[in-house]
């Protein structure tokens, strides 16, 4: 598509500058307190994790409006909602949140490469979706127990939480999750003693962190980062906009969230990657019967991006000073609807079962096996079973 191909008047902006906002709204709205929650299990300090959470805010701002704007197709991008899952199970690593910004960093390198190696792009995308799906499934499925959890814990602050979630769900399913938020923060509000200095410097601002690099830190963290941003969040992306009717050319791309990604690593921010549920909202029908006319709603997205961020610091500040089990089982919550899609990811082809279901049971484990995680253990496990029955069906 042209960067001329549509001229738009005021009435032809309303409907896609409504669905961006609305998919950016949602869907901060649903993982603004993993993420903290992800970087604040990792080790950062309120401070760092305000910091970390501002940095992605501005990025992923920026590539949408700039991005959107210059080719004219309704291209999205997003912070890795899987990824921060993954930060929630690692813990704190071997060099502290320093290690954890090598990380990110290194991952960014990986996804640049991927930008620039075909190669390389094309052997992450030959990772069956059904082994790929099986491993995020495990990854979620202990952050997916924490809501129940939280009822062993604390019922009668986590069944109304659960309890608004349902009923969103029943009445307007779009805003389960949302409504869930802003109940916890009721709850919070009404029944949590905050000490007096809480929100103290708590205005956004981008706090340096100076990484290390970590064997323990780049192979628990950069590696399966890498892995689970580009086979469950840019591979998805690619494949919602297709399947919308739009080309696009993913090295540049890559490359483009890579080098985002670096910027925030040295600030405490997490990858930057194409967005996949957002993307449905902002390239789908529902932002235009027009595809020509869809591209303004990543550009709205990304400056509503751009003043959430302005409430991350706060955002930090509450979350640290407010008991963990329910801002995770709001997470939880959160993640109900991607373990959901995971699973059924996982299980749809009947000759993948079995290896998906051992990739799942090895991820969900957590075990560490020469000082590596359980995701990478649960996608070698899968990938080698599965290649075994192929070649068994093949005699």
């Amino acid at each position: 598509m042209s960067v001329g191909a549509a001229s738009l008047n005021r009435s032809d902006f309303a409907q896609p500058v409504m669905a961006g906002a609305l998919a950016a709204i949602v869907g901060s709205a649903s993982t603004f307190t993993l993420i903290l929650a992800a970087l604040s299990a990792a080790g950062a300090t309120p401070q760092q994790a305000g910091s970390g959470l501002f940095s992605i805010c501005l990025a992923i701002a920026i590539l949408n409006i700039v991005v959107a704007w210059r080719v004219r197709i309704p291209v999205s991008f997003a912070w890795s909602t899987p990824g921060a899952a993954f930060l929630l199970t690692v813990g704190e690593p071997v060099g502290g949140f320093p290690a954890v910004a090598g990380a990110f960093l290194v991952c960014a390198g990986l996804v640049i490469l991927t930008g620039l190696i075909r190669p390389l792009a094309r052997a992450i995308a030959a990772i069956p979706s059904a082994i790929a799906n099986a491993m995020l499934a495990g990854m979620l499925l202990t952050l997916c127990l924490a809501p129940l959890n939280a009822v062993g814990e604390m019922p009668w602050h986590a069944l109304p939480i659960i309890a608004v979630w349902a009923l969103g769900l029943r009445f307007a399913r779009r805003y389960a999750v949302p409504l869930a938020v802003v109940a916890t923060g009721i709850i919070l509000a009404t029944t949590t003693q905050l000490p007096p200095d809480t929100f103290d410097g708590a205005w956004p601002t981008l706090v340096p962190v100076l990484p290390s690099f970590t064997i323990d830190a780049i192979v628990r963290i950069a590696l399966p980062l890498y892995v689970v941003t580009m086979a469950s969040q840019n591979l998805p992306g690619i494949a919602v906009m297709q399947a919308n009717g739009y080309k696009l050319q993913p090295g540049p791309l890559f490359v483009l969230t890579g080098l985002a990604s670096a910027a925030t690593a040295a600030v405490g921010g997490i990858t930057s990657n194409l967005a996949a549920i957002t993307a449905a909202i902002c390239a789908g029908p529902e932002s235009h019967s027009d595809p020509d006319r869809r591209w303004p709603a990543p550009v709205a997205a990304g400056t509503t991006y751009m003043l959430l961020g302005l409430v991350a610091g706060l955002a930090a500040a509450f979350v640290a000073a407010v008991p963990p089990v329910l801002i995770q089982a709001v997470a939880g919550l959160a993640l109900f609807s991607s373990l959901a899609g995971a699973l059924a990811g996982a299980l749809a082809a009947e000759e993948a079962r079995l290896p998906a279901i051992l990739t799942f049971v090895t991820t969900a484990s957590g075990i560490t096996v020469a000082g590596v995680g359980a995701p990478f253990w649960g996608l070698v496990g899968g990938i080698a079973l599965l290649i075994l029955l192929r070649q068994g069906q093949g005699k």
